[in-house]
């Protein structure tokens, strides 16, 4: 038994310390290549994981979901940050025109797409909700690897935010939709859980982000200690999950809450900051690990008609919520760009739909995971770019 012990502990420490050193080499390399953190990341961990070296033990591979929840919530946090006053007094009319847009038309086309491929109907309305979501994580990391502090990164970051809360919202009409189209009809439960999902992570996030805003950073003056920080993340987190409300949505809000009221914080968010960079390390290495790279051969014409249709989505939907909130030029051409990459929200939307339309689950599955794999590896690369396109840009 000791000695199993050990070699548990001798696992974890290796492939900890590897994934770091290598996190560290790859962060240097991005400064001198075309390809972000997130991108190269993915790649690693790819190769490393089990579909080629194999070298990522069990002990990791089983415990991802826990660490991609615990990457995610940080993510979240530091978003809702974002969510200041003066910030949503700048961009609120453009992030929400441009975020609307960037959820809709995605939708939209992604279910024209599949219709005129004789996909049925319920499975096109699906489809084009999973389309919806965007990967809060990989943009974070680009906007926060490349350094660019203008307008267009912080109306980015801003509609991150926004845009997975429409994706939720139009899975709980999708999937009720599908439900009526595949005669359940009268079963209005569906919309009433998404509801809950979000209704409840915002009433979660405020019940712990008012008192957080008055009561942290007061044993070290000014400044939230490290243990404040991930005690109250690590909380929210918890109680969403036990909940079974959107640990995304609550974390959010809890930041946003904590940014707008603590006044007595020089900055809350210095603690995470300091700590959220490894877990997005081993989140991106283990992420890579994860793709399932035989999905790529099973999605044929329909999976890259939804690529096509979700990128063309993404960039006429921004481009249109810019012109119609009179957003910046860059906006207007570079924010749909910049919202390509797709993951654990949509595949999570896709798990949840299949579990309660098995006989879709072939369909929908492969292409979700299929296109997830490609948005993953490719998106951070545009948003990168848009990013060093705007004006303002410190690359």
């Amino acid at each position: 038994m000791e000695l199993e012990s050990t070699d548990l502990s001798s696992q974890f420490l290796l492939t900890i310390g590897g994934i770091l050193l290598v996190g560290l080499l790859l962060s240097t390399v991005t400064q001198r290549s075309f390809l972000p953190r997130a991108t190269l990341l993915l790649i690693f961990g790819a190769f490393i994981g089990e579909g080629f070296v194999g070298l990522i033990p069990e002990l990791f591979t089983d415990r991802f979901e826990m660490i991609a929840d615990m990457t995610l919530l940080m993510v979240g946090f530091l978003l809702g940050g974002k969510l200041t006053a003066n910030t949503l007094r700048d961009h609120s009319a453009r992030s929400f025109s441009i975020s609307i847009c960037a959820a809709l038309l995605p939708a939209v086309l992604v279910c024209l797409g599949m219709l005129a491929m004789g996909v049925k109907i319920e499975i096109a309305v699906l489809l084009g909700c999973f389309a919806a979501a965007t990967a809060p994580a990989a943009i974070f990391d680009v906007v926060e690897e490349t350094g660019v502090r203008n307008r267009f990164a912080e109306l980015l970051l801003l509609i991150v935010v926004l845009d997975d809360i429409w994706a939720l919202l139009l899975f709980g009409i999708g999937m009720a939709v599908a439900t009526s189209l595949n005669g359940m009809a009268g079963d209005n439960s569906i919309l009433m859980l998404v509801f809950h999902e979000l209704g409840g992570a915002v009433m979660l996030g405020l019940a712990i982000g008012l008192p957080a805003a008055f009561l942290t950073g007061r044993i070290k003056p000014g400044q939230p200690m490290l243990s404040e920080a991930l005690g109250i993340v690590f909380l929210c987190g918890g109680l969403a999950l036990w909940l079974n409300v959107s640990y995304l949505v609550a974390a959010i809000v809890m930041g946003a809450v904590i940014a707008n009221l603590a006044r007595h914080h020089e900055y809350p968010f210095h603690a995470i900051e300091g700590i959220e960079s490894l877990f997005m390390v081993v989140f991106f290495v283990l992420a890579g690990a994860s793709l399932e790279f035989d999905a790529l051969a099973a999605v044929g014409a329909i999976g890259v008609v939804y690529i096509l249709c979700r990128t063309a989505g993404k960039y006429l939907g921004a481009w249109l919520g810019a012109l119609l909130s009179q957003a910046e030029k860059a906006s207007r051409h570079w924010m749909g760009v910049a919202l390509l990459p797709q993951a654990g929200v949509a595949i999570g939307m896709a798990l949840v739909a299949s579990n309660r339309f098995p006989e879709y689950r072939q369909v929908m599955l492969p292409i979700v995971i299929a296109s997830t794999v490609i948005f993953e590896i490719f998106g951070p690369v545009f948003t990168r770019l848009a990013l060093q396109r705007t004006p303002g840009s410190l690359e």
